[in-house]
């Protein structure tokens, strides 16, 4: 059980990629194999950009640019379906797309110049909205793709709750709620994500690293998943992997970021990573364990159930940070 595992040793070495994942791996889109190269396979870095480039112009990349309208949206203009739009930009990101591109930077262009939160009083679409956890993906996003939103930056610092994290219930009034003063995973992985990135696009400051230091120790504290109060696994639905992630938290999504960022794993990991390796299949594969009620217009993934390309890398780089820091 999940809640037990960390009992069971852990021989890291049984986990590391072999030949044939890598092999399996790398038989799929630029995105999958650019990653695979740089973080499992120490490919020579003009290869890696090499491959990389190739996701502007083939497979998912290319067709999700392909999608875009010329009013610079997803997915439809009305409604809400600027989080179509909002999500097919953050996959773009995932991807890997070099934004130094002309395709990326065709994109973007029609984005910054086009779209707006006409509720908003039709604020520019980069400069953010409402929640914390659509800004951390927008302040990310352009940060990635256009310029630091220093603005944006500054918002989402000044509504971090007093145990680390962000909540979008602490900042939205609801008649049938009053504004939390607890955190949330969602919102706070959302917010970890726009600040690394941020800070990644030359906004490095000691007031944006304390923040961040702050929210990763709001996880970490929490085994990346487990109730400070009680010691129980806060939602079940954490365990299981997908991707894309959207807004939703999972063990995995959170393990990633720890490795993204360059975090030194503790003991305060050991668990989730426990977690990890006991979603894995006999052969050597992570399979996707659900995909989540929102979508972008294009199917990376395969079934519930069946071998996921991407669940395998990042689970697989995950072990390997954690692996390379033991002694």
């Amino acid at each position: 059980m999940p809640g037990t595992c960390y009992k069971t040793p852990m021989h890291l070495a049984d986990y590391a990629p072999r030949p044939a994942h890598i092999k399996w791996l790398l038989d799929s889109d630029p995105p999958i194999r650019w990653q695979v190269m740089r973080d499992l396979a120490d490919a020579a870095p003009h290869a890696v950009a090499a491959e990389r480039a190739r996701i502007a112009t083939e497979g998912w990349g290319a067709k999700l640019l392909a999608l875009q309208s010329p009013a610079g949206y997803w997915g439809g203009p009305n409604d809400r379906g600027w989080l179509v739009t909002l999500y097919t930009l953050v996959a773009l990101m995932d991807l890997g797309l070099d934004p130094a591109s002309k395709q990326a930077k065709e994109m973007i262009d029609r984005v910054d110049k086009r779209l707006v939160f006409k509720p908003l009083n039709n604020r520019p679409f980069l400069h953010g909205e409402t929640e914390p956890c659509i800004n951390g993906r927008i302040l990310a996003l352009g940060a990635y793709f256009n310029k630091p939103n220093d603005a944006l930056a500054r918002r989402l610092l000044s509504e971090q709750l007093e145990d680390g994290g962000w909540n979008c219930e602490a900042v939205e009034p609801s008649p049938k709620r009053p504004l939390s003063r607890r955190s949330s995973f969602h919102t706070t992985i959302c917010v970890l994500e726009g600040l690394l990135t941020y800070e990644r696009a030359g906004r490095r400051s000691k007031v944006i690293t304390k923040a961040r230091k702050k929210a990763e120790n709001y996880l970490l504290e929490r085994r990346m998943f487990r109730s400070l109060r009680t010691g129980e696994i806060i939602d079940q639905r954490w365990l299981r992997f997908s991707f894309p992630t959207f807004w939703h938290y999972d063990v995995l999504r959170g393990l990633d970021y720890l490795r993204d960022a360059g975090i030194q794993p503790d003991t305060r990991v050991r668990e989730a990573v426990e977690l990890v390796i006991e979603r894995r299949h006999q052969n050597g594969r992570w399979p996707l364990n659900l995909l989540h009620r929102e979508h972008i217009p294009l199917q990376m993934e395969t079934e519930v159930g069946r071998a996921s390309r991407w669940n395998t890398l990042r689970a697989l780089r995950v072990l390997r940070w954690y692996g390379d820091s033991r002694p």
